[in-house]
């Protein structure tokens, strides 16, 4: 009969840490998925992405930064940036297929270059740091149009925009803000 009602004792006490487990709030993810979308010339452009924030680091500019010069960047946190087109469109320079792709951006101080890859689905950032892009894969590189925001963006964010058959996209954060046309084929 002790036994029993052991059992019993430990299987109502487990199912109600259970309970209260389940019931606890979750921790938002420091660096929360986001996606930006436009259609440009009838053709629907999606991005995903992870926004990290500042944080009262350094995140762009010199080797003591989160993200050092003439490095190649995932264009946001965890997973690599996604880019989904359902139609052909020139992003810069480059002439980008309909279909799946990641983005990049390479460091440059000169300026920055957006790199678009046919590699999709793999995480941003390698155990050792380095980055997963695999140059063999890549549709190529566009120079990208360099300013800087008003104030400090905490947060990062990618923004697609567009009026007919023309569009921007634009990645803002810390104090720098980075920009390429985006047209419709």
């Amino acid at each position: 009969m002790n036994f029993n009602r052991a059992l019993t004792s430990i299987l109502t006490l487990a199912a109600a840490a259970g309970l209260a487990f389940a019931q606890a709030p979750k921790k938002a993810p420091a660096s929360p998925p986001m996606e930006t979308s436009a259609t440009i010339g009838g053709k629907n452009i999606a991005i995903k992405y992870s926004a990290p924030s500042v944080k009262g680091r350094k995140i762009f500019g010199g080797a003591d930064a989160l993200q050092p010069d003439n490095t190649v960047w995932r264009a946001g946190a965890n997973n690599a940036t996604a880019l989904h087109t359902d139609g052909d469109v020139t992003i810069g320079n480059l002439t980008v297929p309909a279909g799946d792709y990641t983005l990049y951006v390479f460091l440059d101080p000169k300026g920055w270059q957006l790199a678009v890859s046919k590699q999709t689905g793999q995480w941003g950032i390698n155990r050792d740091g380095s980055t997963s892009l695999d140059d063999s894969k890549a549709i190529g590189r566009t120079p990208m149009k360099m300013s800087k925001p008003a104030s400090l963006v905490e947060t990062y964010k990618m923004t697609l925009a567009g009026e007919g058959r023309k569009g921007t996209l634009t990645l803002e954060w810390e104090n720098v803000s980075a920009s390429v046309a985006i047209a419709a084929k």
